[in-house]
């Protein structure tokens, strides 16, 4: 498990292609790597990968699958490029962020940046089928940070989030470019109370559910609108 505060940037150094399979060679900050061992999990743009092979005290090998390429935006990197870094959270740790899995359920799009005074706002499109488990005020994940939801529209299919300066400083968002792809985890709490939701309307509406998407189409809305997703504190 991850709490989505992320810890470093981390730079690809080599990479090593066999037939499906990648190998990545990380440098890391120093001390990031302290106590680290083979088989531990670390976050990279959040995505949990496994320590293979450690090569000195900055450097630590990893094996992506060819799936984690297709699906991620591993698959993109080059030698050269960084990444979001977050160690596995021990037992007890504090949740700065919200509990993350490391499994990324879709890629998004960074749609468009707007930068005033001291604030900094993504716009990322998102694939129709998540954008149910998108609300306002709610957490997400983007390339393993934890992050609040500012706005969503549904129809359009984006949201945003605002970075704060430190955010800013501590992970790779400040490279990144309209157009570009980003790694989203939603939060499992709220994907679970709104795949219950749905469940439940669909037993208990049968016939009637597209009368009612009907009706509620007609106001600009949609089920998705009228399910509220778990308030979680933050740790």
């Amino acid at each position: 498990m991850f709490t989505g505060i992320i810890q470093a940037v981390a730079t690809i150094s080599a990479i090593d292609d066999q037939p499906g399979l990648r190998t990545f060679t990380v440098v890391f900050p120093p001390d990031f790597c302290q106590d680290l061992a083979v088989g531990a999990s670390v976050s990279h743009d959040g995505v949990c990968l496994t320590v293979t092979e450690l090569v000195d005290a900055q450097h630590a090998r990893f094996d992506v699958m060819l799936q984690s390429l297709n699906i991620t935006t591993l698959g993109q990197l080059q030698v050269g490029s960084s990444v979001n870094v977050e160690r596995a959270a021990k037992d007890g740790a504090e949740i700065g962020g919200h509990p993350l899995s490391g499994h990324v359920d879709f890629t998004g799009t960074l749609a468009a940046i707007r930068e005033f005074d001291n604030n900094y706002v993504m716009r990322v499109a998102v694939p129709e089928a998540f954008r149910r488990y998108v609300f306002a005020k709610g957490y997400i994940a983007i390339n393993g940070a934890s992050l609040t939801v500012a706005e969503v529209n549904r129809q359009e299919g984006w949201f945003e989030v605002w970075l704060i300066p430190e955010t800013r400083r501590m992970t790779v968002f400040e490279a990144k470019r309209v157009g570009d792809g980003l790694n989203i985890e939603i939060e499992r709490g709220t994907q679970v109370v709104v795949d219950t939701v749905r469940e439940a309307v669909d037993e208990s509406l049968g016939q009637l559910k597209p009368l009612l998407e009907s009706l509620l189409r007609e106001k600009g809305l949609s089920l998705d609108d009228l399910v509220k997703p778990p308030q979680l504190p933050r740790g």
